[in-house]
C-alpha cells in the first residue's frame, strides 16, 4: 500500500523547516462531502439502534423469563442468539456489499432488523422471542459491519482514528443507555417497548439512507456479480459457525460436556470450519473471506483482540446485572444506572484516545496501555462481594471501562493499517465478526462457568443443598425469589451469587492478560497512507494530503 511520509516529501537540512512541514501536514484538514456526512449520520443512528437492542434486555431478563415462563438456557439464548447471528452474517454482508454496493445491503439489513423487532415485540413465548432476536441479529450484524466499512470507504487512515473513536462512543452510548432504557420499560411499562423503541431509529435511518445516494456505487451487470458470490463458502460458513457455538451454551448446564449432544455439534462445527478454510484457501475463485487477511501478524493479534473485547464487554453487561439485582437487591432501573461507572467510561476514553492517535499518528501505546488497564480492571472485579459498599464498587468498575475504551479505536486502527487496499473492507468486517464471536462465546462460557460454580457453592450451605440444581440452572429467575426471602438463607444465597461471579471475572482477567501479552508484538504501521477504495461513496476515490504535490 502506498504510504506518504512527510519527511520524505520535504527534503531539507533545516530541522525547523522539517518540523514546520510536519505541522502543515497535521493542519491540512480532511473535509467530508455533505453526501458522505449524511451517509455517516444515517449509519451512526442505525448503529446506535443496534447497540441499544444488544444490551437493553440484560437487566430485563429476570422479568421476561418469569412472564414468558422460559428456562435458564432460553433466557441466555435471548442474548446469545442476537450476537451469534450478528457475528455469523457480518462477513456475508461485507462480501455482498462489495459486489452489489453498500446501499442495497444496508436496506436489507434494516429490513431483517425491523422484522425481528416486530416478532420479538409481540412474542408470547421464548420460541418466538428467539426467532425475533435471531432475525434482529442478522440485521444488526449487517448494520454494524457496514457502518465500519463506510468509514473506511470515506475517511483516509490518517484521519480515521477520531471517526472510529466517535463510532466507539456511539456504540458505548447504546450500551450505556440500553440497560437503563430496558430497566425503565421492564419495571414501569412493559419489556416489549425494548423492541418498539427501535422503530423511530429505523425510520430516521431509512430516510437518511434513501437520501444518501452516494452509498451506492456503479456496478456491473447483476448476473456478472451473482457469479462472483461465494455460495459454497457461505453454505459452509453459516451452519458450521452455528454448530460450533450452540453447544457452548448448553455444555455442562443442559447437557454434560461429555454428552453426544454437546460433543457431536462441536465436532461437526469444527470440521465444517476446517473444510470452509480449506475451500477458501484452495478452491474458491472469489472467497468470501480471503485467506490473505490472516497472513499478517498484526491482523491476527488484532482479530484476537476484537474477540476478547466482545467477550469482556458482554460478560460485564450480562453478569454485572446479576450482581446488582441478586446480591445488592437493586431494581432494573437502578441496575442499569449501576452499570454507568464501567460503561460510561468507554465512550469518553475511546474518543480521547482516537483524537490522540489522530494527532500523533501512533496507536501502539494505546493498544498496550488499554489491555493492561483492562486486565487490572477485570482483576479488581474479583473483589466484589455481598458486603462491598457503593463507593467501592463504583471505583472498581472504572478501570476496566477505561481500558476497554482505549482498546476499541486503537485495535481498529491496527487491523486497518496492516491490511491491503484490496482486502480492507473484508478485513474490517472480519474484525467486527470476531467481536461478535467473542460476545457469543463470552455469554455462553460465562454462563457455563457461573452456573456450574453456583451449584458447587450452594452445596456448601445445608439449607440450600436441595435447591442447588434449581437455582444454579435458572439464576435469572432466582433473582425474583431472592427478593422475597429473609434471614440467613437469603444472605447465604447472595454470597453464593457473589462467589460464583468472581470466577467469571477471574476468567475474564486471564483472557485479557493473554491478549495483553500477545499485543506487545503488534507492529506499528504508518497511518499516513493513501485512501483508495473501489466500493465507497464513489466507484474509486483517492485521498491525498493537500501538500503532497510539494514533494519530489
Amino acid at each position: 500500500m502506498e504510504t506518504l511520509n512527510p519527511q520524505h516529501l520535504h527534503k531539507s537540512d533545516d530541522k525547523d523547516e522539517i518540523v514546520n512541514c510536519q505541522d502543515i501536514e497535521r493542519e491540512a484538514q480532511f473535509s467530508i462531502p455533505k453526501q458522505d456526512a449524511l451517509s455517516l449520520l444515517a449509519m451512526g443512528s442505525l448503529s446506535l439502534m443496534a447497540a441499544l437492542d444488544g444490551t437493553s434486555i440484560s437487566v430485563a431478563l429476570p422479568i421476561m423469563s418469569h412472564e414468558l415462563g422460559g428456562t435458564a438456557i432460553e433466557a441466555f439464548w435471548t442474548g446469545t442468539s442476537f450476537t451469534l447471528c450478528s457475528a455469523v452474517f457480518q462477513p456475508v454482508f461485507s462480501s455482498l456489499s462489495d459486489l452489489f454496493g453498500r446501499k442495497p445491503l444496508v436496506l436489507v439489513a434494516i429490513a431483517w432488523f425491523t422484522i425481528g423487532a416486530i416478532v420479538a415485540g409481540v412474542a408470547n413465548n421464548f420460541t418466538h422471542m428467539l426467532i425475533g432476536r435471531s432475525l434482529q441479529g442478522i440485521g444488526g450484524g449487517g448494520i454494524i459491519t457496514l457502518t465500519a466499512i463506510l468509514i473506511v470507504d470515506i475517511v483516509p487512515l490518517s484521519e480515521r482514528a477520531k471517526y472510529f473513536g466517535m463510532l466507539s462512543a456511539i456504540w458505548s452510548l447504546g450500551t450505556v443507555a440500553g440497560p437503563v432504557i430496558g430497566g425503565c420499560f421492564a419495571e414501569k411499562v412493559t419489556w416489549r417497548w425494548i423492541f418498539y423503541i427501535n422503530f423511530p431509529f429505523i425510520g430516521i435511518g431509512v430516510i437518511l439512507v434513501a437520501w444518501s445516494s452516494n452509498l451506492r456505487p456503479r456496478i456491473e451487470t447483476i448476473a456478472s456479480q451473482v457469479r462472483k458470490i461465494d455460495f459454497i463458502g457461505i453454505a459452509l460458513f453459516i451452519p458450521s459457525c452455528a454448530s460450533f457455538l450452540i453447544p457452548l451454551t448448553w455444555g455442562g448446564v443442559l447437557y454434560p460436556w461429555d454428552s453426544w449432544r454437546t460433543l457431536a455439534p462441536l465436532i461437526i462445527g469444527s470440521v465444517g470450519l476446517c473444510i470452509f478454510a480449506i475451500f477458501e484457501w484452495r478452491v474458491a475463485r472469489h472467497p468470501m473471506i480471503p485467506p490473505a487477511i490472516f497472513h499478517n501478524r498484526t491482523a491476527l493479534i488484532s482479530f484476537a483482540g476484537y474477540a476478547a473485547v466482545g467477550l469482556l464487554v458482554w460478560c460485564c453487561l450480562y453478569f454485572l446485572p446479576l450482581y446488582y439485582e441478586a446480591v445488592k437487591g437493586y431494581k432494573p432501573i437502578l441496575t442499569g444506572i449501576a452499570l454507568f461507572p464501567e460503561t460510561f467510561t468507554v465512550a469518553p476514553s475511546g474518543v480521547i484516545v482516537g483524537l490522540l492517535i489522530n494527532r500523533t499518528g501512533l496507536y501502539y501505546w494505546a493498544v498496550c496501555i488499554g489491555w493492561c488497564l483492562s486486565t487490572i480492571g477485570m482483576g479488581l472485579l474479583c473483589l466484589l462481594n455481598s458486603q462491598t459498599g457503593t463507593v467501592t464498587w463504583i471505583f472498581l468498575n472504572l478501570v476496566p471501562g477505561i481500558g476497554i475504551g482505549m482498546v476499541l479505536p486503537s485495535v481498529a486502527l491496527a487491523v486497518q493499517a496492516s491490511a491491503t487496499a484490496e482486502n480492507l473492507a473484508i478485513t474490517v468486517a472480519t474484525s467486527t465478526s470476531f467481536r461478535g464471536f467473542g460476545q457469543s462465546i463470552g455469554v455462553a462460557i460465562g454462563g457455563v462457568i457461573f452456573q456450574n460454580r453456583m451449584k458447587s457453592n450452594l452445596l456448601h450451605y445445608p439449607a440450600l443443598q436441595s435447591l442447588a440444581d434449581k437455582y444454579s440452572g435458572d439464576a435469572a429467575s432466582a433473582v425474583e425469589i431472592i427478593r422475597g426471602m429473609h434471614g440467613q438463607v437469603k444472605e447465604d444465597l447472595k454470597q453464593a451469587y457473589a462467589d460464583s461471579l468472581k470466577i467469571v471475572w477471574a476468567f475474564c482477567c486471564v483472557i485479557s492478560g493473554l491478549i495483553f501479552i500477545i499485543s506487545l508484538f503488534t507492529q506499528s504501521y504508518d497511518l499516513n497512507q493513501t485512501l483508495t477504495t473501489k466500493r465507497g461513496s464513489q466507484e474509486e476515490k483517492v485521498y491525498k494530503r493537500e501538500n503532497e504535490t510539494t514533494g519530489d
